[in-house]
């Protein structure tokens, strides 16, 4: 099964990994502009539109009072889909930053749902790992930082990292997993109960 690709109407320069072929892309509004920049058709057009400015053919309208972004609505349709991993473009590095947090809350969304997603920036991708882990090759390189999600992050363990942690506790209180960094060696991240948002630098790639 492939992985659901989503463009967003934020900023975008390139793909982080080439799409595959069981790839399915849906184009969330402005994030269309992307896909043709791209010469890519989307499997699926949606979103209410606000930003794209005009409705293209074969789109599925929604209405622009609703409780869901652009980026849920789209997150929800691969769900229905059974997609279980998902790459946001284009959701990281817009005009509105409250979009931006909104699309970390996407990620936690997914997290709940045993989905796991990521959001891919110019220079950063972001992720949620929800009573689980991360794995990233030894030669990964770069800034990394761990961040709790809503109640406290238990039994949170850093290895491979300059800055080590066993068995700790976050909390949304307090930024103790910031700016952290790669050693070069195979660096896991886990938290036995709780949510972690974890930002690194896009050169070190997607975790194993």
């Amino acid at each position: 099964m492939g992985s659901c690709v989503i463009f967003c109407a934020g900023g975008f320069d390139a793909l982080a990994r080439p799409l595959g072929a069981e790839d399915y892309v849906i184009a969330a509004d402005g994030g269309l502009r992307h896909t043709q920049a791209l010469g890519i058709v989307p499997a699926e057009i949606l979103g209410d539109f606000d930003s794209l400015g005009y409705v293209p053919e074969g789109a599925t309208v929604y209405p622009v009072e609703k409780d869901d972004t652009d980026a849920m609505l789209a997150a929800r349709r691969g769900l229905a889909l059974g997609l279980r991993e998902f790459v946001f473009y284009g959701a990281l590095e817009g005009p509105r930053l409250d979009h931006t947090v909104a699309n970390f809350q996407t990620l936690q969304f997914l997290a709940d749902r045993g989905a796991r997603g990521f959001l891919v920036g110019r220079d950063t991708l972001v992720t949620v790992v929800k009573n689980g882990s991360l794995t990233f090759p030894a030669g990964a390189e770069g800034n990394l930082s761990v961040f709790c999600m809503g109640p406290d992050a238990r039994g949170v363990t850093e290895r491979g990292l300059y800055y080590g942690l066993t068995n700790g506790v976050l909390t949304a209180g307090f930024p103790l997993g910031a700016s952290n960094h790669f050693t070069g060696e195979q660096a896991v991240i886990s938290v036995e109960d709780g949510s972690l948002l974890v930002l690194w630098d896009r050169s070190a790639g997607f975790p194993e």
